[in-house]
């Protein structure tokens, strides 16, 4: 005879089975909601990487566009600054392994409504990444089918199908699309390397003319080639949609075996690759070719065009392909990561009343937010839709690009104050990695990292802003149709505004 068990006893249980780093979460009917922890740091770091390492494919072209000669050292200024940010990310997710990030930590250092305009930011930052990752893949392949970068039908469709198909991936879970990132990532490291090797190896031998230091040194200093000081300010600030992926690793934490340790590890990894990679690839860029071909006829595919200059052709015949598919496969997933980490983000928002519950409930068989991962695939498609009557690609990355930066580094900027803010307000807080190099006021340790980072970032953001007509307009126009909802929304439940849930 079988007897049923009390809810006392059902709770019991499930807190004898609870593994350490796991957090339930409530929905109002008392359901517990918690996501699976299955990832490691070899997914943390694909992912992470899928996200930043991505945007070379197209950022490269958008900041010589502006910066011209001075995109190396534009790359570079903004790589300080994405280290800052990692290392802030690191301190702020071993503390709070939520799937919140910079919004977790604005909520915990501040309180609700900084909390909802830091995760509503990230949100912006997250559509973007999955609507322009999606959208550059088919200019790449339209090596092997010239209609996918020569028809707006054809490549635009062909974008949407992407969506529509990790979308469904995502349904599944996170352990099932970890192949996906971790496959892809090897590759795109291995290629980058191997394209930067041989760059530098052709940078450095005397019988090559297309590669060769003079060339180098005209392409970034000669006539015309120097960037204005405007224009260099608003290169590096274009820059740093480079590196604007560092969030998705935060965003996974709360599926992470031992987030306070393979975290910060991942985070470490991350950061190194990048740099070099990024900093390799942009001087071969420019031994190679000038800047107004970077930015012009190579601006929506600009690895290709280094690849298209190699002096051998059996070597163009390698890499031309290679290089292709190598885009193609590290901008999916970019648009996977961006899809995770989004849904990852609503989800813990829904958790805290600041967004509807409905994207706080997960699948009762996957253990993945369905609801918010069918919405904003839905939100990057629609964003889509007006490639089909594309005009000037390059006015559309950089109007893209610069939206991408308006989100991320005011959602960035929400990241280090709170940092700084939990070091004043909650010294006792358990720090499993915590920021080396601070500085003592009225007996608070505050991070030197976090507040170079919070001033640097807070400058290129306004630069954003006063430059960019774009990215101001839809920015506070997305900020303000967010916070109206947030007060509407908060109200109908007749929450207190500053009341943590």
């Amino acid at each position: 005879m079988r007897f049923k068990k009390t809810p006392q006893q059902n709770q019991l249980k499930e807190l004898q089975h609870r593994k350490p780093g796991d957090r339930s979460l409530r929905r109002p009917r008392g359901a517990a909601q918690r996501l699976r922890r299955v990832l490691g740091v070899s997914a943390l770091y694909s992912a992470g990487y899928g996200n930043v390492g991505s945007s070379i494919y197209y950022a490269l072209g958008i900041v010589a566009l502006v910066a011209l000669g001075a995109t190396p050292i534009a790359l570079l200024a903004a790589g300080i600054l994405f280290v800052f940010t990692a290392l802030t990310y690191s301190e702020g997710t071993t503390m709070f392994p939520e799937a919140g990030g910079s919004a977790s930590f604005a909520r915990h250092g501040f309180n609700e409504h900084a909390g909802f305009a830091a995760g509503w930011a990230l949100l912006l930052s997250y559509i973007v990444t999955i609507s322009i990752s999606a959208f550059t893949i088919s200019p790449y392949l339209g090596y092997f089918w010239e209609p996918l970068k020569t028809s707006p039908w054809i490549g635009t469709l062909f974008s949407i199908g992407i969506v529509l198909f990790l979308m469904g991936l995502n349904i599944f879970g996170a352990r099932e699309t970890a192949f996906i990132n971790i496959g892809a990532a090897v590759l795109d490291v291995a290629v980058q390397s191997l394209l930067v090797i041989i760059g530098l190896i052709l940078l450095l031998s005397p019988g090559v003319i297309a590669f060769s230091v003079s060339q180098l040194v005209a392409n970034m200093f000669g006539s015309g080639n120097w960037p204005t000081t405007t224009n260099l300010v608003f290169g590096i600030a274009l820059a740093s949609l480079a590196y604007t992926g560092v969030e998705t690793v935060s965003q996974m934490s709360e599926e992470t075996r031992l987030p306070q340790i393979r975290v910060p590890i991942a985070m470490i990894l991350m950061m190194f690759t990048v740099l070099i990679m990024f900093s390799g690839i942009s001087v071969v860029a420019l031994s190679t070719m000038a800047p107004d071909t970077l930015a012009g006829e190579w601006a929506r595919d600009p690895v290709a065009g280094i690849a298209n200059a190699f002096p051998f052709p059996w070597l163009r015949g390698i890499f031309e392909p290679l290089v292709a598919i190598l885009a193609a496969t590290i901008l999916l997933i970019a648009t996977n990561a961006g899809l995770m980490g989004i849904s990852r983000l609503a989800f813990s928002m829904g958790a805290y009343k600041q967004l509807p519950s409905a994207f706080h409930r997960v699948h009762s068989r996957f253990r993945t937010p369905y609801v918010s991962i069918i919405v904003f695939s839905a939100v990057a498609i629609l964003i889509l839709v007006p490639g089909l009557f594309r005009g000037d690609i390059t006015d559309i990355f950089s109007n893209l690009g610069g939206l991408y930066i308006f989100g991320s580094l005011l959602a960035f900027a929400f990241a280090h104050a709170s940092i700084i803010a939990l070091r004043i307000r909650k010294p006792e807080l358990n720090r499993p990695f915590k920021l080396r190099g601070n500085i003592k006021i009225r007996g608070r340790e505050l991070p030197v990292t976090a507040l170079i980072g919070l001033v640097t970032t807070v400058a290129i953001w306004l630069v954003i802003i006063v430059v960019q007509d774009y990215s101001r307009w839809v920015g506070f126009g997305w900020m303000a149709l967010g916070l109206v909802g947030y007060v509407v929304f908060r109200w109908r439940k007749r929450m207190a505004e500053e009341r943590t849930v």
